[in-house]
């Protein structure tokens, strides 16, 4: 019996629920305490079941409607906006101008807003355009006309017709603040401002006595023989603001507006004596009082400036002929200085002398710059005149002005200025107009025997000799067309003196390197064969300055 119990009480202990067999103390078995029965755990399993599929079904649902709206997304993007479009260049293009005459003048501009830039330039005709005649715009004929050509084909943008005769332009004006226009033109006896976006003239003025001769900030030379006089115009209307200023100098024979490291403006004074600065804010306060509020003075500069009349002496000669700004994004730029017998580079921060460069030649040609070395530093390219119709054609190094590349070349008649284009490689291809000796007919050479030459930096013992331009070239300018591409040419031809065909064109730089001529300048040459010189030329890539 004892046994039985025992049985018994081990039965009893089995089949109730306690603390340590959670699974029979759970929501079906709770109150009875009971194990739940088949049924209820197939009906308790069906639910769980259903909601897990319902769980399932939820997440697929989210996954395909994810899906759905990303696709959507690209779909918009791909088809519905459209996506920008690449200007679509022309290789070469020409306009032709019969009956007309041009000026040495040529702009290069985003005038069509699609970042690519533009051409303008001045011509004097009758009717450039079907719908654009003098006569239509009252005026006598032919008349001037300012017109700006698309840099990707060659169409007209517009047309201006101003009134006879043209002097000078100026383009580029936009960068400061509150103008409206951004070329000045100076023509018959008017100052015209146009917008280059549309051609439309946003003021017209008389202009001051005298200033055919000069362009802005603005100048009017030679007022009485022997003195010089000052303007101030307002950039909004066009009207004179204030009196106009008399220097108590000698004849000036050019002038350039500069801006110090201190932010203070400067108007520099080609005199013969050799150049001047003379601060903006004094030739202000006497023209209209009160104007200098608002302009820097630089301490540094007037450290160095005369008692009585203010002007700064920044190189003294007697010879001076051209000076010009190095074209460096620096803050401010050096000036380049041409003398009758050397060449000079001004620190344009602190009026002093960095280098000389002894010429006992006539240059032939305004310089250009370009990088030749990877020093980032500019360097200056030089045409000399040694005689026997021969020109040297010198680069100058920009740090030193010492000699880092030269050639001879005979000086072909009416050869344009020698331009440069940047590469991403840190160096500039170079272009420059003549002849080989070695390839001319004569020892005196035509205008038919003009060349143009590239120069590749990095294989100095050669030149690539393209294709000869056989018409006068009034100017010529080597550029990029759209920002880190697309280096080209663009020409302007024309008559000399007289009424004739003008051309406008424009040439891809790598286009004639196919055709191009490879031409071993130095002993030993390059060891490079000329295909794969011609390679090297192709494989280029412009950037910006």
């Amino acid at each position: 019996m004892w046994a039985g119990k025992c049985i018994e009480a081990k039965m009893e202990t089995t089949g109730s629920a306690t603390e340590g067999d959670p699974l029979k103390s759970g929501e079906d078995g709770a109150e009875t305490g009971t194990e739940p029965s088949a049924a209820e755990l197939k009906k308790k399993s069906y639910k769980e079941v259903i909601g897990l599929t319902k769980l399932t079904h939820w997440r697929t649902g989210f996954f395909f409607f994810s899906l759905f709206l990303c696709l959507t997304i690209v779909f918009a993007f791909s088809f519905i906006l459209p996506c920008p479009v690449r200007p679509q260049y022309h290789v070469t293009w020409n306009r032709t101008f019969t009956e007309a005459e041009t000026y040495d003048f040529l702009a290069i501009e985003d005038a069509s807003k699609d970042k690519v830039m533009d051409v303008l330039f001045v011509l004097k005709d009758t009717e450039p355009s079907p719908n654009n005649t003098c006569a239509a715009a009252g005026l006598p004929s032919p008349c001037v006309f300012v017109m700006a050509v698309d840099g990707t084909d060659g169409e007209t943008l517009w047309d201006r017709p101003l009134a006879p005769e043209f002097h000078w332009a100026q383009c580029g004006l936009d960068d400061e603040t509150g103008r409206t226009w951004d070329c000045l033109l100076s023509h018959s006896d008017q100052l015209t401002a146009v917008d280059k976006f549309t051609g439309e003239v946003r003021w017209q003025q008389p202009q001051p006595p005298g200033l055919r001769s000069t362009v802005p900030v603005l100048s009017v030379p030679d007022l009485d023989g022997d003195k010089t006089q000052l303007v101030f115009l307002s950039g909004k209307t066009g009207e004179q603001v204030g009196s106009s200023v008399v220097l108590d100098s000698t004849k000036i024979a050019n002038h350039l507006l500069h801006r110090t490291a201190a932010g203070s403006y400067y108007v520099l004074l080609q005199k013969d004596t050799g150049l001047y600065g003379l601060a903006l804010w004094r030739i202000a306060a006497k023209a209209k009082a009160g104007m200098e509020k608002g302009l820097k003075k630089d301490k540094d500069w007037e450290k160095t400036a005369n008692a009585t009349s203010g002007l700064v002496p920044m190189f003294e000669s007697d010879s001076l002929r051209q000076v010009l700004r190095t074209g460096e994004t620096g803050d401010p730029p050096n000036l380049l200085l041409v003398t009758g017998n050397e060449v000079a580079l001004v620190d344009g921060k602190h009026p002093k002398t960095l280098w000389r460069f002894n010429t006992s030649s006539v240059l032939l040609s305004e310089p250009s710059f370009g990088h030749f070395n990877k020093d980032e530093v500019l360097d200056v390219v030089v045409e000399e005149d040694i005689g026997n119709y021969t020109k040297r054609v010198v680069i100058l190094d920009g740090k030193s002005g010492g000699v880092l590349w030269e050639v001879d070349l005979l000086a072909s008649p009416n050869s344009p200025r020698p331009g440069a284009i940047h590469t991403t490689n840190s160096f500039s291809i170079f272009v420059f107009w003549g002849m080989m000796r070695s390839e001319a007919n004569s020892s005196e050479p035509l205008e038919s025997d003009r060349r143009s030459y590239l120069l590749h930096p990095l294989y100095s013992k050669v030149l690539l000799q393209s294709t000869s331009f056989l018409e006068h070239i009034i100017t010529f300018k080597a550029t990029l067309l759209e920002g880190g591409r697309h280096a080209a040419y663009i020409l302007l031809t024309g008559p000399e003196e007289s009424e004739g065909t003008v051309v406008l064109s424009k040439r891809k730089l790598k286009h004639d390197v196919p055709d191009s001529k490879v031409l071993r300048i130095a002993t030993g040459g390059s060891s490079e064969s000329n295909e794969d010189i011609k390679e090297a030329f192709n494989r280029l890539r412009f950037s910006d300055w």
